[in-house]
C-alpha cells in the first residue's frame, strides 16, 4: 500500500484550484514584407519571398510574450494581420502572402513604414519596432519623410536586405524573365545604401540577410529583445492545486508503522524464546 501511494504521489495528483492574475510583457513588433515582383528573384533560394516567409516562421519561436503584426507591401501596403499574440492566426496570414497580393506593382518603402506606424496602438514608441524585409529598391514616395515620422514616434526600424548587390533577373510567368516597357530584361539589385540609412536614422540596425533564417533570430535576440517592454495584457487563470503531499505523507506513515510493527514483533518473539528456554 505504501508503494502504491508513492506511485500516486509521483503521478502528481491535482484537485481544487485558485484564481491567479497572469501578466504578459513584451514589445510590439510589425513585420513589413516586400511582395513586389523583384522578390521572385532566385539569388536567395528558392526565391527571396519564399525564403523570407520561412525565416519569419522561425522568428515566431523567439518572440515569447511579444505581439506581432504583418504588413505586405509593393506599390501600396495594408495590414494583413493586426498586432496579436495569436501565433496561429499570424501564421495563416503569413502563408497567404504571395507576389501579386497587392495589385499595384513597384516597391513603396514609405507606404510600408506609414502602414506600420498606423498598426501600432498609441503614440509611445520605446517598445515598438518595425522589421522591414525587402530588396530595398524603393521606386516612389518620400522615404525621408516617412523615416522622420518614425523617428519622432521613437519607433526603431530594423531593415533586412534580401538579395545581392550584383542583382538577379526576375522570372516571369511565361518561363522567361521580366522585361520593362522598352523590352529590356529587368535585373533587381539590393539597395543596401537606402536600407542602411533608414536603420541608422531611426536607431535600428541594418542586416544583410544570410543563412537559413536570414539572421532574424540573432537580430531579435541581440537588439529587439533588449528593448523596453510594456504590459500587454493581464488575465486571470485557473491554477490547480498540487496534492502529491497527501499520498506521500500517507506512504511514509505506513512505512514508519511497518518498522514499528516489525520491532514489536521481534521483541515478542524474543520474549517467547526466553519463556520456552
Amino acid at each position: 500500500l505504501a508503494l502504491g501511494l508513492m506511485v500516486m504521489a509521483l503521478a502528481g495528483p491535482m484537485w481544487g484550484f485558485r484564481w491567479q492574475e497572469v501578466r504578459s510583457e513584451g514589445v510590439d513588433l510589425v513585420i513589413a514584407l516586400d511582395t513586389s515582383k523583384s522578390m521572385l528573384a532566385t539569388d536567395v533560394a528558392p526565391n527571396r519571398l519564399a525564403r523570407a516567409k520561412l525565416a519569419i516562421q522561425d522568428l515566431l519561436t523567439e518572440l515569447g510574450g511579444d505581439r506581432v503584426a504583418l504588413i505586405p507591401f509593393a506599390g501600396t501596403s495594408f495590414v494583413q494581420s493586426p498586432l496579436t499574440l495569436d501565433r496561429d492566426a499570424f501564421r495563416e496570414s503569413l502563408e497567404s502572402i504571395e507576389v501579386g497580393i497587392i495589385p499595384r506593382g513597384g516597391t513603396n518603402l514609405p507606404a510600408a513604414i506609414e502602414s506600420a506606424l498606423e498598426a501600432f496602438e498609441g503614440r509611445q514608441g520605446n517598445h515598438q519596432a518595425i522589421v522591414l524585409i525587402t530588396d530595398g529598391e524603393s521606386h516612389e514616395g518620400d522615404i525621408d519623410e516617412a523615416v522622420e515620422r518614425a523617428t519622432e514616434r521613437g519607433v526603431k526600424i530594423f531593415t533586412v536586405g534580401i538579395g545581392t548587390p550584383g542583382g538577379e533577373l526576375i522570372p516571369s510567368e511565361d518561363g522567361g524573365y521580366l522585361k520593362d516597357r522598352k523590352g529590356q530584361v529587368v535585373k533587381s539589385r539590393l539597395d543596401e545604401a537606402t536600407l542602411q540609412k533608414v536603420a541608422i536614422d531611426t536607431g535600428g540596425v541594418y542586416l544583410h540577410a544570410a543563412g537559413v533564417d536570414l539572421g532574424l533570430g540573432a537580430l531579435y535576440r541581440d537588439h529587439i529583445a533588449t528593448m523596453d517592454k510594456r504590459e500587454l495584457e493581464s488575465t486571470m487563470e485557473r491554477r490547480y492545486e498540487h496534492r502529491y503531499q497527501i499520498p506521500l505523507i500517507l506512504a511514509f506513515l505506513l512505512l514508519a508503522g511497518e518498522m514499528l510493527i516489525g520491532e514489536r514483533a521481534a521483541r515478542r518473539r524474543g520474549r517467547q524464546k526466553e519463556t520456552t528456554t
